[in-house]
Protein backbone atom coordinates (compact mmCIF):
# COMPACT_ATOMS: atom_id res chain seq x y z
CA UNK A 1 0.00 0.00 0.00
CA UNK A 2 1.69 3.17 -0.76
CA UNK A 3 1.17 7.21 -0.08
CA UNK A 4 -1.26 7.78 3.34
CA UNK A 5 -3.88 5.39 3.10
CA UNK A 6 -4.59 1.94 4.22
CA UNK A 7 -7.65 0.04 3.93
CA UNK A 8 -9.43 -0.17 7.19
CA UNK A 9 -11.74 -2.76 8.70
CA UNK A 10 -14.89 -1.57 6.70
CA UNK A 11 -13.19 -1.66 3.91
CA UNK A 12 -12.99 2.36 3.19
CA UNK A 13 -9.73 4.06 2.45
CA UNK A 14 -8.41 6.96 5.26
CA UNK A 15 -5.72 8.52 6.32
CA UNK A 16 -3.71 5.61 9.18
CA UNK A 17 -3.51 6.83 12.85
CA UNK A 18 -1.97 4.54 15.11
CA UNK A 19 -1.24 5.26 19.07
CA UNK A 20 0.70 4.29 22.14
CA UNK A 21 -0.85 4.47 24.92
CA UNK A 22 0.74 3.11 28.35
CA UNK A 23 -0.17 3.58 31.96
CA UNK A 24 2.54 6.07 34.18
CA UNK A 25 3.01 4.00 36.88
CA UNK A 26 6.87 2.71 36.09
CA UNK A 27 9.31 2.99 33.31
CA UNK A 28 8.90 2.64 29.99
CA UNK A 29 8.71 -1.03 29.71
CA UNK A 30 10.76 -3.08 26.86
CA UNK A 31 8.03 -4.57 25.70
CA UNK A 32 5.88 -1.24 25.52
CA UNK A 33 8.87 0.03 23.50
CA UNK A 34 8.10 -2.47 20.87
CA UNK A 35 4.37 -1.94 20.75
CA UNK A 36 5.82 1.72 20.75
CA UNK A 37 7.71 1.11 17.72
CA UNK A 38 5.49 -1.09 15.91
CA UNK A 39 3.02 1.72 15.96
CA UNK A 40 5.32 4.50 14.89
CA UNK A 41 6.54 2.18 12.22
CA UNK A 42 3.38 1.65 10.72
CA UNK A 43 1.81 4.92 10.95
CA UNK A 44 5.22 5.90 8.77
CA UNK A 45 4.79 3.20 6.58
CA UNK A 46 1.88 4.56 5.44
CA UNK A 47 2.48 8.14 5.71
CA UNK A 48 0.10 8.60 8.30
CA UNK A 49 0.00 9.75 12.52
CA UNK A 50 1.16 8.34 15.43
CA UNK A 51 -0.29 9.39 18.62
CA UNK A 52 0.35 8.77 21.96
CA UNK A 53 -1.87 8.85 25.03
CA UNK A 54 -1.03 9.01 29.17
CA UNK A 55 -3.93 6.48 30.26
CA UNK A 56 -3.64 7.84 33.79
CA UNK A 57 -6.68 7.16 35.26
CA UNK A 58 -5.44 5.53 38.16
CA UNK A 59 -4.94 8.04 39.83
CA UNK A 60 -3.59 6.27 42.76
CA UNK A 61 -0.54 4.49 41.11
CA UNK A 62 0.05 6.96 38.35
CA UNK A 63 3.03 9.45 39.01
CA UNK A 64 4.46 12.41 37.28
CA UNK A 65 7.66 10.41 37.53
CA UNK A 66 6.66 7.95 35.58
CA UNK A 67 5.12 10.12 32.94
CA UNK A 68 8.39 12.17 32.86
CA UNK A 69 10.29 8.65 32.39
CA UNK A 70 8.00 7.49 29.48
CA UNK A 71 8.39 10.65 27.67
CA UNK A 72 12.16 10.64 28.05
CA UNK A 73 12.29 6.98 26.94
CA UNK A 74 10.89 7.51 23.88
CA UNK A 75 12.42 10.59 22.91
CA UNK A 76 15.51 8.51 23.12
CA UNK A 77 14.48 6.22 20.75
CA UNK A 78 12.95 8.83 18.88
CA UNK A 79 9.23 7.63 18.85
CA UNK A 80 7.88 11.04 19.96
CA UNK A 81 4.17 11.55 18.71
CA UNK A 82 3.20 13.52 15.99
CA UNK A 83 0.54 16.08 18.38
CA UNK A 84 1.02 16.89 21.46
CA UNK A 85 -0.16 14.10 24.17
CA UNK A 86 -3.46 12.96 25.28
CA UNK A 87 -3.97 12.82 28.98
CA UNK A 88 -6.72 10.34 29.75
CA UNK A 89 -7.91 11.85 33.30
CA UNK A 90 -8.52 15.27 31.56
CA UNK A 91 -10.82 13.76 29.58
CA UNK A 92 -13.39 12.33 31.96
CA UNK A 93 -15.90 14.71 31.05
CA UNK A 94 -16.32 12.99 27.84
CA UNK A 95 -16.28 9.46 28.82
CA UNK A 96 -19.15 10.67 31.30
CA UNK A 97 -21.07 11.72 28.74
CA UNK A 98 -20.85 8.46 26.53
CA UNK A 99 -22.00 6.34 29.37
CA UNK A 100 -24.67 8.83 29.75
CA UNK A 101 -25.35 8.54 25.79
CA UNK A 102 -25.72 4.67 25.66
CA UNK A 103 -27.57 4.81 28.62
CA UNK A 104 -30.11 7.17 27.11
CA UNK A 105 -30.01 5.15 24.12
CA UNK A 106 -30.61 1.74 25.56
CA UNK A 107 -27.74 0.39 25.22
CA UNK A 108 -26.46 0.50 29.38
CA UNK A 109 -28.01 0.46 32.52
CA UNK A 110 -28.19 1.42 36.05
CA UNK A 111 -27.06 -0.86 38.28
CA UNK A 112 -27.75 -0.40 42.35
CA UNK A 113 -26.04 -3.43 43.19
CA UNK A 114 -24.08 -3.59 46.77
CA UNK A 115 -20.28 -4.47 47.32
CA UNK A 116 -21.77 -7.13 49.69
CA UNK A 117 -24.41 -8.52 46.84
CA UNK A 118 -21.72 -8.84 44.25
CA UNK A 119 -19.12 -10.22 46.87
CA UNK A 120 -21.85 -13.09 48.00
CA UNK A 121 -22.45 -13.50 43.80
CA UNK A 122 -18.67 -14.29 43.36
CA UNK A 123 -18.56 -16.63 46.20
CA UNK A 124 -21.47 -18.63 44.92
CA UNK A 125 -20.14 -18.95 41.76
CA UNK A 126 -16.89 -19.61 42.67
CA UNK A 127 -18.15 -22.52 44.78
CA UNK A 128 -20.27 -23.49 42.60
CA UNK A 129 -17.27 -23.34 39.60
CA UNK A 130 -18.61 -21.43 37.79
CA UNK A 131 -16.71 -18.30 35.22
CA UNK A 132 -17.19 -15.34 37.98
CA UNK A 133 -19.06 -12.66 36.00
CA UNK A 134 -22.36 -10.16 37.02
CA UNK A 135 -25.57 -11.88 36.43
CA UNK A 136 -27.16 -9.12 34.90
CA UNK A 137 -29.88 -8.76 37.65
CA UNK A 138 -30.89 -4.77 37.04
CA UNK A 139 -30.42 -5.16 33.24
CA UNK A 140 -33.98 -5.32 32.92
CA UNK A 141 -35.72 -4.17 36.27
CA UNK A 142 -38.28 -1.08 36.31
CA UNK A 143 -36.35 2.24 36.96
CA UNK A 144 -39.01 2.85 39.61
CA UNK A 145 -37.48 -0.35 41.58
CA UNK A 146 -34.64 1.87 42.03
CA UNK A 147 -33.86 2.56 45.52
CA UNK A 148 -34.35 6.31 46.17
CA UNK A 149 -30.84 8.09 46.64
CA UNK A 150 -28.65 5.03 46.06
CA UNK A 151 -25.28 4.89 44.57
CA UNK A 152 -25.33 3.06 41.11
CA UNK A 153 -23.14 2.46 38.35
CA UNK A 154 -23.66 2.19 34.86
CA UNK A 155 -23.30 -0.96 33.12
CA UNK A 156 -23.10 -2.21 29.42
CA UNK A 157 -25.80 -3.92 28.08
CA UNK A 158 -23.74 -6.68 26.50
CA UNK A 159 -25.27 -8.91 23.56
CA UNK A 160 -26.28 -12.04 25.03
CA UNK A 161 -26.81 -14.29 21.55
CA UNK A 162 -24.88 -14.80 18.79
CA UNK A 163 -21.15 -14.54 18.07
CA UNK A 164 -18.44 -11.44 18.17
CA UNK A 165 -15.71 -11.88 15.42
CA UNK A 166 -12.52 -9.77 15.13
CA UNK A 167 -10.80 -10.19 11.68
CA UNK A 168 -6.98 -9.69 13.12
CA UNK A 169 -4.12 -8.31 11.36
CA UNK A 170 -1.91 -10.64 13.81
CA UNK A 171 -4.15 -13.32 14.88
CA UNK A 172 -6.64 -13.80 11.98
CA UNK A 173 -10.06 -14.70 12.68
CA UNK A 174 -10.45 -14.73 16.37
CA UNK A 175 -14.41 -15.78 17.65
CA UNK A 176 -16.42 -15.23 20.65
CA UNK A 177 -19.88 -16.41 21.98
CA UNK A 178 -21.99 -13.00 23.12
CA UNK A 179 -23.03 -15.16 26.40
CA UNK A 180 -19.16 -15.15 27.26
CA UNK A 181 -19.36 -11.23 27.62
CA UNK A 182 -20.29 -9.59 30.70
CA UNK A 183 -21.77 -6.44 31.32
CA UNK A 184 -19.07 -4.42 32.49
CA UNK A 185 -19.34 -1.28 34.68
CA UNK A 186 -18.54 1.79 31.89
CA UNK A 187 -18.85 4.36 34.89
CA UNK A 188 -18.49 3.91 38.57
CA UNK A 189 -20.43 5.04 41.47
CA UNK A 190 -18.19 8.36 41.85
CA UNK A 191 -18.86 9.22 38.14
CA UNK A 192 -15.53 8.16 36.94
CA UNK A 193 -14.94 6.12 33.95
CA UNK A 194 -13.60 2.57 33.76
CA UNK A 195 -10.72 1.43 31.65
CA UNK A 196 -12.59 -0.04 28.75
CA UNK A 197 -15.25 2.95 27.93
CA UNK A 198 -12.10 5.08 28.22
CA UNK A 199 -9.96 3.81 26.05
CA UNK A 200 -12.94 3.16 23.79
CA UNK A 201 -13.90 7.08 23.47
CA UNK A 202 -10.24 8.43 23.38
CA UNK A 203 -9.68 5.93 20.30
CA UNK A 204 -12.99 7.24 18.68
CA UNK A 205 -12.45 11.04 19.49
CA UNK A 206 -8.62 10.87 18.20
CA UNK A 207 -9.43 9.10 15.15
CA UNK A 208 -7.57 5.98 15.44
CA UNK A 209 -8.12 3.64 12.52
CA UNK A 210 -5.46 0.60 13.72
CA UNK A 211 -5.08 -0.45 17.42
CA UNK A 212 -1.85 -2.67 17.50
CA UNK A 213 -0.97 -3.54 20.87
CA UNK A 214 -0.11 -6.92 23.15
CA UNK A 215 -2.26 -9.81 22.89
CA UNK A 216 -2.92 -9.71 26.34
CA UNK A 217 -5.76 -7.08 25.44
CA UNK A 218 -7.16 -9.33 23.10
CA UNK A 219 -9.92 -10.05 25.37
CA UNK A 220 -10.79 -6.46 25.81
CA UNK A 221 -11.02 -6.16 22.25
CA UNK A 222 -14.72 -8.45 22.32
CA UNK A 223 -15.79 -5.71 24.97
CA UNK A 224 -15.13 -2.92 23.52
CA UNK A 225 -16.28 -3.40 20.36
CA UNK A 226 -20.16 -3.76 22.02
CA UNK A 227 -19.11 0.23 23.18
CA UNK A 228 -18.31 1.27 19.31
CA UNK A 229 -21.65 -0.37 18.21
CA UNK A 230 -23.47 0.93 20.29
CA UNK A 231 -22.22 4.08 19.66
CA UNK A 232 -22.26 3.77 15.91
CA UNK A 233 -18.88 4.01 15.70
CA UNK A 234 -16.40 3.12 13.08
CA UNK A 235 -14.66 0.07 14.67
CA UNK A 236 -10.91 0.16 13.89
CA UNK A 237 -7.98 -2.61 12.50
CA UNK A 238 -7.13 -4.52 15.50
CA UNK A 239 -3.62 -6.16 15.62
CA UNK A 240 -2.85 -8.02 18.93
CA UNK A 241 0.94 -8.69 19.26
CA UNK A 242 2.78 -11.71 20.89
CA UNK A 243 4.43 -10.64 24.34
CA UNK A 244 7.90 -10.79 24.73
CA UNK A 245 9.31 -13.93 26.33
CA UNK A 246 12.67 -14.30 28.63
CA UNK A 247 14.78 -16.76 26.90
CA UNK A 248 13.61 -19.86 28.87
CA UNK A 249 9.81 -18.97 27.22
CA UNK A 250 8.54 -17.63 30.48
CA UNK A 251 6.74 -14.37 30.33
CA UNK A 252 9.59 -11.36 30.66
CA UNK A 253 10.53 -10.33 34.18
CA UNK A 254 13.18 -9.16 36.22
CA UNK A 255 15.40 -12.31 36.22
CA UNK A 256 15.81 -12.15 32.18
CA UNK A 257 17.47 -8.79 32.53
CA UNK A 258 16.04 -5.05 32.18
CA UNK A 259 12.87 -4.39 32.06
CA UNK A 260 13.08 -0.57 31.64
CA UNK A 261 14.30 1.18 28.91
CA UNK A 262 16.42 3.53 30.52
CA UNK A 263 18.12 1.18 32.02
CA UNK A 264 19.31 -0.27 28.44
CA UNK A 265 20.75 3.46 27.90
CA UNK A 266 21.99 3.98 31.75
CA UNK A 267 23.57 1.06 32.96
CA UNK A 268 24.04 -1.10 29.84
CA UNK A 269 25.00 1.15 27.69
CA UNK A 270 23.17 0.45 24.39
CA UNK A 271 22.72 2.87 21.45
CA UNK A 272 18.76 3.70 20.73
CA UNK A 273 19.66 2.60 17.01
CA UNK A 274 20.22 -0.93 18.14
CA UNK A 275 17.50 -0.89 20.67
CA UNK A 276 15.47 -0.54 17.98
CA UNK A 277 17.09 -2.79 15.20
CA UNK A 278 16.51 -5.40 18.21
CA UNK A 279 12.76 -4.38 19.27
CA UNK A 280 12.04 -4.51 15.25
CA UNK A 281 13.20 -8.33 15.15
CA UNK A 282 11.60 -9.72 18.06
CA UNK A 283 8.76 -10.84 16.43
CA UNK A 284 9.02 -9.57 12.66
CA UNK A 285 11.64 -10.10 10.29
CA UNK A 286 12.57 -9.05 6.83
CA UNK A 287 14.41 -12.35 4.88
CA UNK A 288 17.77 -12.69 6.62
CA UNK A 289 18.29 -9.15 7.47
CA UNK A 290 19.90 -8.70 10.31
CA UNK A 291 20.94 -5.01 10.36
CA UNK A 292 17.79 -3.01 9.81
CA UNK A 293 18.23 1.19 10.01
CA UNK A 294 15.34 3.21 10.87
CA UNK A 295 14.92 4.41 7.39
CA UNK A 296 14.82 0.74 5.57
CA UNK A 297 12.36 -0.14 8.14
CA UNK A 298 9.59 2.05 7.76
CA UNK A 299 10.38 0.71 4.01
CA UNK A 300 9.72 -2.74 4.86
CA UNK A 301 7.23 -2.74 7.85
CA UNK A 302 3.78 -3.93 8.29
CA UNK A 303 1.74 -5.89 10.40
CA UNK A 304 1.30 -8.71 7.94
CA UNK A 305 4.55 -9.60 8.79
CA UNK A 306 4.45 -10.22 12.64
CA UNK A 307 4.30 -13.22 13.76
CA UNK A 308 1.69 -14.97 16.07
CA UNK A 309 4.24 -16.71 18.27
CA UNK A 310 6.13 -14.94 21.74
CA UNK A 311 9.65 -13.94 20.61
CA UNK A 312 12.43 -14.56 23.15
CA UNK A 313 14.82 -11.90 24.41
CA UNK A 314 18.47 -12.90 24.00
CA UNK A 315 20.56 -10.16 25.45
CA UNK A 316 23.46 -11.55 23.49
CA UNK A 317 22.02 -10.69 20.22
CA UNK A 318 21.44 -6.90 21.53
CA UNK A 319 24.78 -6.95 22.17
CA UNK A 320 26.21 -8.08 19.32
CA UNK A 321 24.03 -5.76 17.42
CA UNK A 322 24.81 -2.54 19.74
CA UNK A 323 28.39 -3.66 18.84
CA UNK A 324 27.59 -3.28 15.14
CA UNK A 325 26.25 0.29 15.92
CA UNK A 326 28.94 0.89 17.84
CA UNK A 327 31.63 0.45 15.11
CA UNK A 328 29.32 2.74 12.80
CA UNK A 329 28.74 5.69 14.66
CA UNK A 330 30.54 9.11 14.73
CA UNK A 331 33.61 9.15 16.86
CA UNK A 332 32.49 12.63 18.27
CA UNK A 333 28.88 11.50 19.48
CA UNK A 334 30.63 8.62 20.92
CA UNK A 335 33.16 10.30 23.05
CA UNK A 336 30.36 12.69 24.39
CA UNK A 337 28.54 9.49 25.46
CA UNK A 338 31.45 7.73 26.97
CA UNK A 339 33.18 10.63 28.72
CA UNK A 340 30.67 10.56 31.64
CA UNK A 341 31.41 6.87 32.23
CA UNK A 342 34.69 7.28 32.29
CA UNK A 343 34.27 10.14 34.29
CA UNK A 344 32.23 7.41 36.42
CA UNK A 345 35.22 4.66 36.48
CA UNK A 346 37.65 7.46 37.48
CA UNK A 347 35.77 9.33 40.10
CA UNK A 348 36.80 12.60 38.88
CA UNK A 349 36.17 14.59 35.40
CA UNK A 350 38.25 14.56 32.39
CA UNK A 351 40.84 16.87 31.62
CA UNK A 352 39.94 19.72 29.52
CA UNK A 353 41.89 17.77 26.38
CA UNK A 354 39.76 14.50 27.48
CA UNK A 355 36.99 14.59 24.98
CA UNK A 356 39.01 15.38 22.19
CA UNK A 357 41.37 12.51 23.02
CA UNK A 358 38.45 10.09 23.51
CA UNK A 359 37.15 11.16 19.99
CA UNK A 360 40.55 10.57 18.56
CA UNK A 361 41.04 7.25 20.10
CA UNK A 362 37.79 5.92 19.17
CA UNK A 363 38.70 4.06 15.96
CA UNK A 364 40.89 1.62 18.66
CA UNK A 365 38.10 1.40 21.15
CA UNK A 366 35.10 0.76 19.19
CA UNK A 367 36.04 -2.32 17.18
CA UNK A 368 35.95 -5.27 19.90
CA UNK A 369 33.58 -3.04 22.01
CA UNK A 370 29.81 -4.10 22.25
CA UNK A 371 28.64 -1.81 25.13
CA UNK A 372 29.52 2.41 25.87
CA UNK A 373 30.79 0.97 29.21
CA UNK A 374 33.27 -1.78 27.33
CA UNK A 375 34.52 1.19 25.26
CA UNK A 376 34.56 2.97 28.79
CA UNK A 377 37.09 0.17 30.35
CA UNK A 378 38.92 0.38 27.24
CA UNK A 379 39.58 4.14 27.75
CA UNK A 380 40.25 4.43 30.87
CA UNK A 381 44.12 3.92 30.50
CA UNK A 382 44.42 7.24 28.91
CA UNK A 383 43.42 9.25 32.02
CA UNK A 384 45.02 7.44 34.44
CA UNK A 385 47.70 8.68 36.77
CA UNK A 386 51.63 7.22 37.62
CA UNK A 387 51.72 5.19 39.37
CA UNK A 388 49.36 2.94 37.83
CA UNK A 389 47.42 0.23 39.76
CA UNK A 390 47.82 -3.41 37.95
CA UNK A 391 45.38 -5.81 37.66
CA UNK A 392 46.72 -9.37 39.30
CA UNK A 393 47.22 -10.42 35.45
CA UNK A 394 49.33 -7.26 34.77
CA UNK A 395 51.55 -7.62 37.82
CA UNK A 396 52.15 -11.14 37.06
CA UNK A 397 53.78 -10.06 33.89
CA UNK A 398 56.44 -7.25 35.27
CA UNK A 399 58.69 -9.86 36.63
CA UNK A 400 62.45 -8.76 36.56
CA UNK A 401 63.23 -9.97 32.96
CA UNK A 402 59.87 -7.77 31.69
CA UNK A 403 61.15 -4.48 33.68
CA UNK A 404 64.56 -5.36 31.93
CA UNK A 405 62.86 -5.12 28.79
CA UNK A 406 60.82 -2.54 29.43
CA UNK A 407 63.46 -0.32 30.39
CA UNK A 408 65.06 -0.75 26.42
CA UNK A 409 61.95 -0.14 24.88
CA UNK A 410 61.74 3.48 26.91
CA UNK A 411 65.34 3.63 25.37
CA UNK A 412 64.19 3.09 21.98
CA UNK A 413 60.85 5.14 22.18
CA UNK A 414 63.05 8.05 23.68
CA UNK A 415 64.94 8.31 20.43
CA UNK A 416 62.28 8.38 18.71
CA UNK A 417 61.88 12.05 16.49
CA UNK A 418 58.58 11.33 15.12
CA UNK A 419 55.66 10.25 17.50
CA UNK A 420 53.35 8.37 14.62
CA UNK A 421 51.64 4.67 14.67
CA UNK A 422 54.73 3.71 11.74
CA UNK A 423 57.55 5.30 13.92
CA UNK A 424 56.74 3.35 16.89
CA UNK A 425 55.83 0.22 15.54
CA UNK A 426 59.44 0.09 13.95
CA UNK A 427 60.96 0.70 17.34
CA UNK A 428 59.26 -1.72 19.53
CA UNK A 429 59.95 -4.07 16.68
CA UNK A 430 63.21 -3.53 16.67
CA UNK A 431 64.11 -4.16 20.26
CA UNK A 432 61.60 -7.58 19.62
CA UNK A 433 64.40 -8.40 16.95
CA UNK A 434 67.48 -7.01 19.33
CA UNK A 435 66.54 -9.30 22.40
CA UNK A 436 65.49 -12.45 19.83
CA UNK A 437 61.87 -12.00 20.55
CA UNK A 438 58.78 -12.71 18.87
CA UNK A 439 56.55 -9.41 19.08
CA UNK A 440 53.90 -10.41 21.21
CA UNK A 441 56.74 -11.39 23.77
CA UNK A 442 57.06 -7.32 23.92
CA UNK A 443 53.91 -5.97 23.68
CA UNK A 444 52.00 -7.92 26.89
CA UNK A 445 54.73 -6.30 29.31
CA UNK A 446 54.37 -3.52 27.56
CA UNK A 447 50.62 -3.07 27.42
CA UNK A 448 50.74 -4.01 31.20
CA UNK A 449 53.17 -1.52 32.26
CA UNK A 450 51.20 1.33 30.05
CA UNK A 451 47.53 0.40 30.94
CA UNK A 452 47.36 -1.79 34.41
CA UNK A 453 45.99 -3.90 32.26
CA UNK A 454 46.19 -7.06 29.73
CA UNK A 455 43.88 -5.93 27.64
CA UNK A 456 44.17 -2.74 25.52
CA UNK A 457 43.67 -1.10 22.08
CA UNK A 458 46.54 -2.27 19.86
CA UNK A 459 50.19 -1.51 21.50
CA UNK A 460 51.10 1.04 19.19
CA UNK A 461 47.69 2.67 19.17
CA UNK A 462 47.96 2.86 22.87
CA UNK A 463 51.53 4.66 22.92
CA UNK A 464 50.47 7.11 20.43
CA UNK A 465 47.50 7.96 22.15
CA UNK A 466 49.36 8.41 25.46
CA UNK A 467 52.12 10.61 23.57
CA UNK A 468 55.82 9.80 24.30
CA UNK A 469 56.30 11.82 27.09
CA UNK A 470 53.21 10.20 29.06
CA UNK A 471 54.14 6.68 27.82
CA UNK A 472 57.80 7.49 29.18
CA UNK A 473 56.76 8.22 32.39
CA UNK A 474 54.87 4.93 32.90
CA UNK A 475 57.40 3.30 31.33
CA UNK A 476 60.12 4.78 34.18
CA UNK A 477 57.46 4.22 36.80
CA UNK A 478 57.42 0.52 36.29
CA UNK A 479 61.03 0.55 36.54
CA UNK A 480 61.38 3.20 39.83
CA UNK A 481 58.35 1.33 41.76
CA UNK A 482 59.51 -2.28 40.92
Amino acid sequence: MSGNMAVNATGMNKPVVTRFAPSPTGFLHIGGARTALFNWLFARHHGGKFLLRIEDTDRARSTEEAVAAIFDGLDWLGLGGDEPAVFQFERTPRHAEVANAMLAGGHAYKCYATPEELAALREEQRAAKKPMRYDGRWRDRAPEEAPEGAPFVIRLKAPREGETVIEDAVQGRVVVQNAELDDMILLRSDGTPTYMLAVVVDDHDMGVTHVIRGDDHLNNAFRQLCILRAMEWEEPVYAHIPLIHGSDGAKLSKRHGALGVDAYRDEMGMLPEAVLNYLLRLGWGHGDEEFIPTARAIELFDVSGVGRSPSRFDIKKLENLNGHYLREADDARLAALVAPRVEARLGKPLPDTGLALLGEAMASLKPRAKTLNEIAEGAEFLFKNCPLDFDEKASALLDDSARALLAKTADALSTTPNWTVEAIEDAIRRVAEDAGLALGKVAQPLRAALTGRTVSPGIFDVLFLLGKEESLERLTAVGTHG
